[in-house]
Parts: C-alpha cells; structure tokens; sequence
C-alpha cells in the first residue's frame, strides 16, 4: 500500500481538491482507495457530503485512541474510495497530544494495526492541514511518499524551505523512508505569462518531482464541492475531469511499491534493500533523498534592503533570485536563480 501525504502549509493551493479527484480517479482504474481527512475544518469530508456529529468514528477518535482506525473507515458514492472523516473536535487534538508519548506517530501506529489486521488497500492518501503542527507531523510520519501541490504564483514558492526542512527532520528522526515524489503545480492558467513562467521554474528546480501534468483552473472544480460530489460525478467532461486522470496515470506509472513487502530472490534480498549489522532490513535510501545532502535553501521571503537592488533578493544558501523588471523588459526570465537548486530525489522503480 502506498501511503502518500498530501501537504503544503501554504491554505487555498489546492490540496483537498488533488486528494478527492485524484481519489477519485484512481479508483475508477480499479485501485483501492483510502482518504484520511487530517484538517479540523473537514473541507475534505464536506466535499464527498459527510458532516459527522460529535462523537463519530473520526480522524479524531483515532488519535484519541478510542477508535480503531478500521472502524472510521467510510464508503464513499465512488466504488473502491473510502475515506476517514474529521470533525471539528480535531482542532483540539494537538493540545490534548501534547503530552502523549509517542505523539507524533499515533496516526502511524492505527494504520499500521489496522494492515496488520487485515486491512488492505492500494493507496492511503493524508490530506494534511495548511500548518506543519502535530497533526501534518502525524500524516508524514505514517507516509512513505509526500506529494507537495505549488500554486503557479510566486508566492508559491515561498515557505518551500520550512516544508523540505520538516521532511528533512523527519527522514532523520521518525520516517527514514519519507520521500517527496511529487510536485503538482496547481490552479494553472495558460494564458498568463506569469503562470508559465513559474511553471517553468518549478520544472526546473524540480525535474525529478514535478508532474508533467498541471492541474488548470478549472470553475467545475470550485464548484463540486458544494454538490458533495468529485469531479468526475459533477462534470466528467470537464478540463478538470481530464487534468486528474492524466495525473492519476503518472501517479500509476510511479509505481513505488514496499520493498519490505516483497519475497526475497532465491540467494538474497528483493530490490532496494539492505540488511545492516543487526541483521535488520532496511530500505535503500533513494539516490538524492538523503537528507544530508540536501542544501539548505531558504525561499521563506525575499530579502530588500535598502543596499541591494530592489528586484533582487538572496536566499540563505548564497544564491540570488531576479523577481523581474520594470513594464516592458524582458521577463522570460523572470525567477532566475543561480546557485545551486533544491533538490530532493524521487523514487524510481
């Protein structure tokens, strides 16, 4: 089972949109599909029409403890997608987790008890709140894999850095096998330069990441919501209809199965795995996902003081951003960069 956070703490760019109808997608391609809805406001739960009372089996129960994460499972109108609901008593779980131990894999450890009971599917999707609290620490430390979805505007790129440095703090200390293996840009709108500009941008610092699929803006998309329906029930025909099958196809492609869960070859160890001195298996880390080698870089904000030139700004790792020129220059270049580029390595199989 591939277990994926779906995570930016950026709000609005798009990621319980990505998670209900790619979702959705995926299961009319025959997958099983669990969603667990991580955000207290339950944006995720409304759009597929559930609005649980208090005290239901919920995302909620589940950290508390009082329910088995198998029970909070519900079925959907969609064939094969299920999704565990939130509710609002979630905005108060991070205080109430504050003092349990092991509170940051509470979510991991319901999961991991509810396979080993049997419970199966071929994708596990955490729709994260837009924060880096306890409760996206709780959907990252149960994921092996991060799809991170970037608005194609410029403050998209902003905040970048904190969220690669969470996931580098948890590769080294919860999650050794966290992974990003997706970078979806979002909201794209083809006709305006500005869009295929820092469409350009996100390819390029981001080769190995970025979905060759944009997810365009698309008024069906906003609008499925408020009809309880994903986007393939409310308007099959739509731009956005076809945008989340072609991402489900890559995401398909992407293959990334456990290499823990697969038989060892007559004579030795499957694939991508290694035994240490312990003699304990572990998966080998992918090329470029070691978070040792991955460059500090801080796109937080851009740096204006009053000695530096106004378009420019420099981020902690000592490279330097042109934010473009006045009317009438030339801005096909408009976020240049020179230094070394973030990088983060996604899985191959």
């Amino acid at each position: 089972m591939r277990r994926v956070a779906i995570t930016n703490q950026k709000g609005g760019v798009g990621k319980t949109t990505t998670c209900v109808n790619l979702g959705a997608a995926l299961a009319h391609m025959g997958q099983g599909v669990v969603m667990v809805d991580m955000d207290p406001q339950a944006n995720l739960s409304v759009h597929l029409g559930l609005e649980l009372g208090a005290g239901e089996p919920s995302t909620y129960t589940v950290l508390n403890g009082s329910t088995p994460f198998g029970a909070a499972i519900r079925p959907t109108a969609t064939e094969g997608l299920s999704i565990v609901p939130s509710h609002l008593d979630l905005s108060g779980a991070e205080l109430e987790m504050a003092s349990a131990i092991g509170r940051e894999t509470l979510l991991r450890d319901a999961i991991d008890a509810w396979e080993r009971e049997g419970g199966a599917a071929d994708f596990l999707f955490l729709d994260c709140p837009p924060s880096l609290g306890l409760l996206s620490v709780n959907g990252l430390a149960a994921a092996g894999e991060v799809m991170i979805p970037l608005q194609t505007e410029f403050f998209a790129l902003q905040g970048m850095s904190k969220l690669l440095e969470v996931v580098q703090v948890l590769q080294r200390r919860l999650n050794p096998g966290l992974a990003i293996t997706g970078i979806l840009p979002c909201l794209y709108d083809g006709r305006l330069r500005l869009a295929r500009e820092v469409l350009g941008e996100i390819r390029r610092y981001f080769p190995e990441q970025a979905f060759d699929t944009p997810i365009r803006s698309n008024v069906s998309l906003a609008e499925a919501p408020s009809h309880g329906q994903t986007i393939f029930e409310y308007a099959p025909r739509s731009s956005g209809a076809r945008d989340h099958r072609a991402l489900a196809q890559e995401v398909l492609a992407q293959g990334r199965p456990d290499p823990l869960a697969d038989p060892p070859a007559a004579g030795g160890l499957p694939d991508g795995v290694h035994r240490d001195e312990g003699d304990q298996l572990h998966p080998v880390r992918p090329p470029g996902s070691d978070p040792e080698q991955l460059p500090e870089v801080d796109l937080s904000r851009p740096q204006r003081p009053a000695d530096v030139h106004p378009k420019k700004a420099r981020d902690s790792a000592g490279a330097s951003y042109n934010f473009g020129g006045d009317r009438g220059e030339d801005r096909s270049n408009m976020f240049r960069r020179s230094g070394p580029s973030p990088s983060v390595g996604r899985t191959e199989t």
